[in-house]
């Protein structure tokens, strides 16, 4: 089993920043993807992010290009979201998952594709 712990959610003025980081532990596979995804009340999870165990980043959300920075300390097992310019419509509970395997670029934005879920942080930015 993978646990997946979130951190660095919160209360942020628009135009601000937050730094999101999800530390994996247990039995961490060395060839998977870390993805974060992000949920608004009732709607379906969304896709912000992912890296790879290489350190490529197949794509971002085109809602938080340019705004938003995926990253990894693989000697921490730890995987980060830089947000910057926050803007309300980015308000919403933060999830970071985990593969248990190398899985395909394509497959990357499907909540599908992740085996291990993270319990959530709520970032919500004030306007």
């Amino acid at each position: 089993q993978v646990q997946l712990v979130e951190s660095g959610g919160g209360l942020v003025q628009a135009g601000g920043s937050l730094r999101l980081s999800c530390a994996a532990s247990g039995r961490t596979d060395t060839y998977s993807t870390t993805g974060w995804f992000r949920q608004i009340r009732d709607q379906e999870r969304e896709f912000v992010a992912a890296i790879k165990w290489n350190g490529y980043i197949p794509s971002y959300a085109d809602s938080v290009k340019g705004r938003f920075t995926i990253s990894r300390d693989s000697a921490r097992n730890t995987v980060f979201l830089q947000m910057n310019s926050l803007k309300p419509e980015d308000t919403a509970v933060y999830y970071c998952a985990r593969t248990g395997s190398e899985t395909s670029v394509f497959r990357l934005r499907a909540t599908s594709a992740y085996d291990y879920w993270g319990q959530g942080t709520q970032v919500t930015v004030s306007s």
